[in-house]
């Protein structure tokens, strides 16, 4: 079923910078693990779950397990706008200190076969 998002609720899951960070990094990315988005923003594991979890609640992500893992990826139904919105956003060089740190990051989780190359 195709996500029911309208623009009010979408811009105020990214009016928060940690939500429009995350949401930049797994366009980037692909997937990514909690560890990782931690690691590249800077932020406590507790309050990056929480975003993500109000993310994943709106339906902008899905989660999977994997192992020990949990990855988290853009949701695979979400409206052509949505994309528009988010490729739009990643335009702006705001968020690219976060990838910065995110591809300097020791020890990341091992890529698989569905992580989008960037």
């Amino acid at each position: 079923m195709p996500m029911d998002i309208v623009p009010e609720r979408l811009f105020r899951l990214l009016a928060d910078t940690t939500r429009l960070q995350s949401v930049l990094l797994l366009h980037s990315e692909g997937r990514l693990c909690v560890c990782e988005l931690t690691h590249a923003l800077d932020l406590s594991q507790p309050k990056i779950s929480r975003h993500l979890a109000q993310l994943r609640t709106a339906g902008l992500l899905v989660d999977e397990r994997q192992g020990q893992w949990v990855h988290y990826r853009l949701a695979d139904d979400l409206p052509d706008w949505v994309h528009r919105v988010i490729e739009a956003a990643a335009t702006h060089h705001s968020w690219r200190a976060a990838q910065r740190r995110l591809d300097g990051m020791p020890n990341r989780p091992p890529l698989d076969d569905d992580r989008i190359p960037t």
